[in-house]
């Protein structure tokens, strides 16, 4: 038996069968916990940066494979292949489950089998189906594990382009309200659809078998479709229409990432703990970070598409030349914290709950009253709106507009 299995084992974890469970050399061994953890047969942990919580249970429904990942308490990895990720505490993947870096799955956030996952934030209790390719994306939106937002099986989130870019997140719900837990769940029904970049308000729902490649930026829509009219039209590559409302929900998407970044350095901070340990904040610190470079750099993979292509027009020769100034203005603004008085304001809000109900995340935010929400999401909308107006004032013809939904 493998000396690190059997210090697992020492600490209290649960192997039913030690010589089928691999743990690679470069793995820290007092980043793995052994309370309540269960580690089932063909689980193979990698990466010095992996940390796994008490109770956390790896491979009841298959073979898991387990590479520099951030694993909450009580998270249940049932099956598959996970690298680069973060789960908080009590998250859920099913069997088959490829689940990739720059994904963060928060409180009770669950998937079913055989989905796949990159570059994608489920806030808790988001739950998704089975069969699904959902990369590129944040999905909020409800308010617990029985009123929360659903994405139906077999569905795909449509996140790479025929110009071969992924300048393509789609925003469903937002961070600044998001975050809260107070607002209407999404639906996207099963055998459907979304065409990336989109911005879903919350509330909305898409019917079953539905294509959506269209915003619905008012709450609480029904969205449905029906099959595409048939037929046959010239086409040429690299003719990237609908330039300014790619660039528009890139830029508000960076703009939630932002926020999202600054609600996890100076509120999640706030929960250390049991249930918060550094190790996994740090995790989501990094995750976080990871989704905004990775924004940047498929805009910037798309400038340069665009760069290369006969057709270009005046808008995106505009959005070529004037790229490098937006690209070192989003990096630079990775560290704008916002309002400093209101973000003091809201941290004394929390402080104060915390004084009360103790360093439970979930029950602290779902105790807030609407006036005190609405403080934490007019900081958090603030940093939004710096990213888009900022970017606006180096790339004109995007327009200022107001990022938050009506």
């Amino acid at each position: 038996m493998m000396p690190k299995i059997q210090e697992l084992i020492n600490k209290g974890a649960i192997i039913p069968d030690p010589h089928n469970v691999l743990i690679g050399d470069e793995v820290d061994i007092g980043r793995l916990a052994g309370k309540g953890v269960a580690l089932y047969p063909g689980t193979r942990i990698f990466g010095a940066n992996t940390f796994i919580s008490e109770g956390a249970q790896i491979g009841a429904e298959g073979p898991v494979t387990i590479e520099n990942c951030h694993v909450g308490p009580q998270v249940e990895l049932k099956g598959g292949f996970f690298t680069g990720a973060v789960f908080l505490r009590k998250a859920v993947c099913g069997l088959g489950s490829y689940v990739r870096q720059g994904t963060i799955l928060e409180e009770e956030a669950s998937i079913a089998h055989t989905v796949g996952l990159k570059q994608t934030i489920l806030f808790p209790y988001v739950t998704l189906g089975s069969l699904i390719n959902f990369c590129d994306c944040l999905m909020a939106g409800g308010t617990s594990r029985k009123n929360h937002s659903e994405v139906g099986s077999s569905y795909i989130h449509f996140n790479f382009t025929p110009n071969q870019d992924k300048a393509t997140p789609s925003l469903m719900g937002d961070v600044p309200k998001g975050v809260m837990l107070n607002q209407s769940p999404i639906f996207l029904g099963g055998q459907g659809g979304l065409v990336g970049p989109c911005r879903l308000a919350f509330g909305t729902v898409v019917a079953a078998g539905t294509i959506c490649r269209n915003d619905q930026l008012e709450e609480n829509h029904l969205v449905f479709g029906t099959k595409t009219r048939s037929g046959s039209i010239p086409y040429s590559p690299g003719s990237f229409l609908g330039i300014k409302r790619i660039i528009s929900n890139n830029i508000i998407y960076i703009g939630n990432l932002s926020a999202l970044r600054q609600w996890y350095l100076h509120v999640r901070s706030l929960f250390t703990g049991p249930e918060m340990s550094q190790e996994i904040l740090d995790g989501l610190h990094a995750a976080a970070l990871n989704c905004i470079e990775e924004r940047i750099r498929q805009l910037a993979h798309l400038s340069r598409k665009i760069g290369e292509s006969e057709g270009s027009n005046g808008r995106q020769h505009e959005f070529v030349s004037l790229w490098p100034e937006v690209e070192d203005f989003l990096k630079r603004l990775a560290s704008f914290e916002g309002s400093p008085k209101i973000l003091q304001d809201f941290i004394q809000v929390i402080e104060n709950k915390i004084q009360i109900i103790g360093k439970a995340y979930l029950g602290v935010v779902k105790s807030l009253e609407l006036h005190e929400s609405a403080l934490g999401t007019q900081w958090l909308e603030g940093i939004v709106q710096q990213v888009v107006d900022g970017t606006a004032e180096r790339l004109p013809f995007i327009g200022k507009s107001k990022s938050s939904f009506q």
